[in-house]
């Protein structure tokens, strides 16, 4: 069986740490924590798991903290987590079959991040990630902010979820400062922006509001034409949202259409079509978009995937645009096929009984 050491670097991160360590420890062989800086009781509670704790000075580098603390592992593979991820308990046991299965033919494994979830705990955000590598190959990180880990070779796809649990403290809305300053720290020395810089300075400034100036950003990189295609479809639907926000509405739509370039529209392209045209009361429109965000079959990637609009979402907004339309049939069945998905959902129930009341 392979051994596994579980890679972390933490600042401050007293009110989380203790459990995503919890959640693991036992399909880890070794546990390294690095330290970037910590003045609460992280370093307290890491110890309690493990006596590899070891600080490493900031430079506002993440790849640098983390190429460190993957430097000083030792066993055949190496995980690496936020202090916010945990792994529950069916995912536990999914890992502890992988660890008994895996052999060194496989250079690293991927896993599913859920990242946000509905009212009933089922994911509504995840995406791919790859979270366990051989060590012997010495991946490395890349990218000072927003870094990511290059990886080759043959790789295995888990069907284990890493989840984020959310930490609401003042220190993150700190961290995530962070990182717009550090790209803005690097725009004053004058860095040349990769393709991947500018996505991800683009996103920074979408989150703070900066709409304007983040559209130019995604445009700068949607020229380069040499960026990941997930980030490119990503970088439409993105530069679609901060047009909304301007009340661009025509170019929120050309946004989103420029999305089809890279690949068959995404659920998510798809129903912010049929919203834009189901609030203009072009109702067969909006009908063609929802009902394509039902139909597409999307191949396996490892971009952002919101499963509700490839459930109940597409569902209820045709439910309003077939009442609209005068088929009561068809907007009954779509409400309850809402329902199946969203069982207490408001609308839905609202929906029912307005059937009951105008049949």
């Amino acid at each position: 069986m392979c051994t596994i050491t579980l890679c972390m670097i933490v600042k401050d991160e007293e009110e989380v740490l203790h459990q995503c360590l919890s959640s693991v420890k036992e399909i880890c062989d070794e546990i390294i924590i690095v330290d970037t800086g910590s003045t609460d009781k992280t370093k307290e509670i890491a110890r309690e798991f493990t006596e590899k704790v070891i600080d490493f000075p900031w430079i506002n580098d993440f790849s640098a903290a983390r190429n460190f603390s993957f430097s000083h592992a030792t066993m055949d593979y190496i995980l690496w987590l936020d202090a916010d991820d945990i792994l529950r308990k069916e995912d536990l046991q999914k890992f502890k079959n992988l660890k008994k299965k895996l052999d060194l033919s496989i250079d690293a494994v991927s896993m599913n991040y859920h990242i946000a979830f509905d009212e009933y705990g089922n994911p509504s955000f995840s995406f791919r990630r790859n979270r366990l590598v051989k060590r012997e190959n010495y991946f490395k990180w890349i990218g000072p902010v927003h870094e990511y880990l290059e990886v080759g070779g043959n790789i295995l796809s888990a069907d284990i979820a890493i989840t984020h649990r959310k930490n609401d403290k003042s220190i993150h809305s700190i961290q995530s400062d962070r990182n717009l300053k550090i790209y803005e720290y690097r725009l004053k020395r004058g860095e040349e922006f990769t393709p991947r810089d500018l996505y991800y300075y683009a996103n920074e400034l979408k989150d703070h509001s900066q709409f304007h100036k983040s559209t130019l950003y995604y445009q700068a990189f949607l020229a380069t034409k040499k960026g990941w295609v997930e980030d490119e479809i990503r970088a439409c639907i993105n530069m679609a949202e901060c047009y909304r926000n301007l009340g661009k509405l025509e170019k929120e739509k050309e946004s989103l259409v420029m999305s089809i370039c890279y690949d068959v529209p995404r659920p998510e392209v798809s129903c912010r079509l049929g919203d834009l045209y189901k609030n203009k009361k072009y109702f067969k429109k909006a009908i063609t978009w929802y009902r394509l965000a039902l139909e597409i079959e999307e191949e396996d990637h490892q971009g952002f995937k919101q499963e509700a609009y490839s459930t109940w979402y597409p569902h209820l907004q045709l439910c309003v645009c077939y009442w609209e339309i005068g088929d009561i049939g068809l907007a009954e069945e779509h409400n309850n096929k809402a329902k199946k998905y969203r069982p207490n959902d408001p609308k839905v129930k609202y929906n029912e009984e307005f059937f009951k009341n105008n049949k």
